[in-house]
């Protein structure tokens, strides 16, 4: 993370910017109501005129004028005067109340339209005044939050047309190992579909970054080498899947000697994925994520969409951290802090968490079930029905500061 290079933006298009993320802070640059208006169809007059109102003595004022949405008073009140006036109208000059159509009495005579009210109006009654949701020059939104349908509709309201966004980092994505077959292709023994790339680009693209799917490399070092040296010119982050182990055909390790890459990390104390390695070429970082599906996956959760989040300028890139309560037993000893895979739900009772489906790093078919991850300590086990346990949420926008 203090890896993460400067930020960089562009101006888009308001109707362009959903899931985009905010450069810059959204500023009223007018009061919300800009004028004092009125909040339901009805009259508007002045209070002063209904002090003595009472129902064997009811307050008459005349109706002078109709005000709908959209139009301006075209006379100011005086003594005994009123307006019809329509939900969102501008309040005339000399009113200080509005009494709602059915709270009073209209009637017509031959020389006009009245109303009567047999109750006072206090001043300020039933008006929205200037400036009572937002003030002028206030600070609606900060730099570095996520444009949603919400902050969308504030962005139009005060005549954003464009709006400076984050630029989204470019990732490349390979896939390593001669075992791997293209989605289309038959299986044949010894061979595997290539599931880590449509998953890892689909991760790419849920924290707000695009891809590039670069290919699959056979276990061929020179080939490799040349493939992801070439690679590093087209995009800002690379991902690498596969490859990262100790085994005779895993050539990511060599490769990143060939490039002179600063190793920032190799291998995590956790499980799984714990053969997660980490390196950096000038301003580039190259992420070099596990082969199995589910250790691919929880690499990439824990350090590469945090990344990425902060090249964003998100101010909360970390996974948010919640209490769950178990809600089936977990026996398995955990002798690093592991990740489970696991799926939360939301009840009146709080929030309970169960396994997503069979805990094992080759595992799959698990990951389309997955919501968040359990997170248990190392040196710990033997969890049982009921206990409370730490949950990484995967699909909450909102996230933390911190990574705890």
């Amino acid at each position: 993370m203090e890896n993460a290079p400067h930020i960089q933006t562009e101006s888009i298009p308001l109707e362009d910017s959903d899931n985009r993320i905010l450069q810059e802070p959204v500023i009223a640059h007018h009061a919300i109501p800009l004028f004092d208006k009125s909040p339901y169809d009805g009259f508007a007059l002045r209070s002063v005129d209904t002090n003595n109102a009472t129902k064997d003595k009811p307050s008459i004022c005349e109706v002078v004028d109709h005000i709908g949405a959209g139009e301006l008073p075209a006379k100011a009140l005086e003594k005994g005067e009123a307006t019809r006036i329509m939900t969102g109208a501008q309040i005339p000059e000399g009113a200080d109340c509005v009494v709602m159509f059915e709270k009073c009495h209209a009637y017509e005579k031959e020389h006009g339209s009245y109303i009567s009210l047999d109750s006072p109006l206090e001043a300020g009654e039933n008006v929205i005044e200037e400036g009572q949701e937002v003030k002028k020059g206030e600070t609606l939104i900060a730099e570095g939050t996520l444009i949603n349908p919400g902050v969308k509709a504030v962005l139009a309201t005060f005549g954003y047309k464009n709006v400076l966004v984050a630029k989204k980092p470019l990732v490349g994505i390979i896939a390593t190992g001669t075992e791997l077959l293209d989605v289309d292709e038959a299986l044949e023994p010894g061979k595997i579909r290539n599931s880590n790339a449509y998953m890892t680009a689909s991760q790419v693209l849920r924290a707000e970054a695009d891809y590039i799917y670069i290919g699959k490399l056979a276990d061929d070092l020179e080939n490799s080498f040349q493939t992801i040296e070439d690679s590093l010119e087209k995009v800002d982050i690379l991902i690498t899947t596969g490859g990262v182990s100790v085994g005779d055909f895993d050539l990511m390790p060599e490769i990143y000697h060939k490039l002179s890459a600063d190793i920032l990390f190799n291998k995590v104390a956790m499980r799984p994925g714990s053969v997660t390695t980490v390196a950096k070429i000038d301003e580039q970082i190259l992420f070099g994520l596990s082969g199995n599906p589910s250790a691919c996956y929880v690499g990439f959760e824990l350090f590469a969409r945090p990344y990425i989040q902060s090249m964003l300028g998100v101010k909360t890139p970390y996974l948010q951290h919640v209490k769950a309560t178990l809600a089936e037993d977990f026996p398995k000893q955990n002798p690093f802090t592991r990740f489970v895979r696991s799926f939360i739900t939301y009840g009146i009772n709080g929030l309970s968490v169960q396994l997503a489906g069979m805990d094992k790093s080759n595992v799959v078919t698990s990951l389309a079930h997955t919501n968040c991850l359990m997170m248990l300590p190392g040196n710990t086990g033997n969890y049982k029905k009921g206990d409370t346990v730490d949950c990484l949420l995967l699909e909450n926008v909102n996230g933390q500061q911190t990574f705890q």
